[in-house]
Formats: structure tokens, sequence, C-alpha cells
């Protein structure tokens, strides 16, 4: 099976390169242990110091202070169609990686539809655009991963037709049932009807609203850019994650992983220092055969 290979960089001062691998090693968890299951979509992710360090295959995730123009931030394709992500920095990155991260990971090309019932009442069937991370991408429904952190997101059940006992459609237990979001999320989809792209948002009301796109009469890139940047994605994520309080209880945790860490690293260099001093030894033998080194 094929293994998709992410690349993390930066390109902003903010950053420390300790920083920059402990979210790469965050993100490698969360893709292996508890994206890549679910979906059967094996990856890994690797820090780089800068793009020109990038090997050739490699899918990068780019990390910038500022974005430019409004809507460039989210998954992009190259010349050769190839995935790259800009994620804009702020003090909760790590959760916009983690988004930007498992949309890539769920649609590559940002153009997979897939026909179900649309929430909006008198419409038939529609083609929604998967992204796994839109409907639950609110900080409050995301979770710690070596205490950073990262986006929930859905499971392959949430485009299931009914509501089924036990099953589990996104990965945190949020969402309540197929093709439904939770504040501060939206769902897009295409109407074949009448040619139109309707959402589902949940964006400071009291309950969800529909909202009317409109066609998309003309697009440089995937279906997914031109819905992100119609919608501002990655800004809204940005902004909102440093006043969370997941990402409050998140920075709680990282404290108290960062002390746990440094005196599991006390205790390696005290036990490295007794063996390169020859006051420990890996064993005591008796008679027996001597080696002749």
């Amino acid at each position: 099976m094929l293994v998709t290979q992410l690349a993390l960089v930066s390109e902003t001062s903010q950053i420390t390169p300790s920083q920059l691998t402990r979210v790469a090693a965050a993100l490698q968890k969360q893709a292996i242990r508890d994206f890549g299951p679910i979906w059967n979509l094996p990856a890994s992710v690797d820090a780089f110091d800068k793009l020109e360090d990038v090997p050739v295959g490699y899918w990068p995730m780019i990390v910038k202070d500022d974005i430019g123009m409004e809507g460039a931030a989210g998954v992009h394709l190259d010349d050769n169609g190839q995935p790259f992500s800009l994620i804009e920095y702020s003090d909760s990155w790590s959760l916009t990686a983690s988004h930007e991260m498992l949309e890539m990971l769920g649609d590559p090309g940002g153009n997979r539809l897939v026909a179900g019932q649309s929430p909006k009442p008198g419409q038939g069937v529609v083609e929604f655009l998967v992204e796994v991370a839109d409907p639950p991408e609110a900080p409050e429904y995301g979770y710690t991963i070596n205490g950073l952190l990262m986006s929930d997101f859905f499971t392959p059940h949430f485009y299931d037709p009914v509501v089924a006992p036990g099953v589990r459609y996104s990965f945190g237990g949020h969402l309540p049932g197929p093709r439904q979001i939770l504040p501060g999320g939206y769902l897009s989809w295409h109407d074949p009807v009448t040619d139109h792209w309707w959402q589902q948002i949940w964006f400071g009301t009291d309950k969800p609203q529909f909202r009317d796109l409109g066609k998309l009469t003309a697009r440089a890139g995937s279906l997914r850019s031109a819905i992100d940047a119609r919608t501002r994605t990655t800004q809204r994520i940005a902004a909102s994650g440093p006043t969370s309080e997941r990402f409050s209880a998140a920075l709680s945790l990282t404290a108290r992983v960062k002390e746990s860490t440094g005196s599991r690293a006390s205790a390696w260099r005290t036990q490295i220092q007794a063996l390169q001093s020859g006051s420990s030894t890996e064993g005591t033998w008796e008679g027996g055969a001597q080696d002749n080194d």
C-alpha cells in the first residue's frame, strides 16, 4: 500500500525548530493512529528546515505569517496536480495545520463529491463536497496529542443514509449523526437540479442556517479551494483557536508534558554519563571464554 508523505515546513520566524518538530510529531501520530485506520489512508509527516530540503514526492504544508490574498490559505494543487497547503500562523497553528493535513489526506484533489440526501428541506439527492474537518472544525471539538491541539474529523459513516446505534460519525464522537454540523462548522454541497452550491453554516447563531452560494461559474483551482475562499475557513480557525477554552486547556497540558519530558531527558543523560564514565555496566560475567579482542 502506498504511503502519502507530507512535509511540514515553517517560513515564519515565530516558529522555532523545536516547535516545528513537536507539531510534526503530533501530526504524524494523528495521521498514523487516528485518521489512517479509519479512512484506510496511511500517511507520514516529517519536518524540514526549508522548502529546498523537501524530497521529491512529498506534499508540503507551509506555515507563513502572511498568506497574502484572502482565501489563499488552504490546500491547493501545483502545476503537476500535486497538493500543497498554506497555513496561516497563529498561537494555535497546530490546530490549523491538523485541519489542513486532514483535508489534504481525505481528498488530495479537492474535488471529491459524494451523493446523499440534502439536509435542506425540499431538496432531493445532492453532491456533498468531501471536507473531513469542516463540520466539527471549531476548536472546542478538537483534542490534544502530545499536549498540542489537533482538529476533529468526520468518519466515512458521515455519509450514511440514517443514524444507527453505536456508530461514530466523528473521531471525537461529537457529531450526532450523518450530514450534520456543530457550532462553528459547516457543510457544502452542489444541487444538480438548480446547479447552485449550498451550505449549512453555524457561525455565531443559535441554530444552523442555510446559505445559497449560487452557481460556481469559474475557478482556477479545486472545488474545495473555491469553497474555502468563499467561507474563509483557515482564517476563521486561525482567529478562533487562540481564544478558545480548548486551546487554553491545551497550553496547560503542554506545560505538564514539558515537565514530564524534561524529567525523562534528565534521567537519560544521567544514565548516558554513567555508561561513558564506566560506573555502569551492561552486565557482570563470571567464568566462560574470554574474547581475544
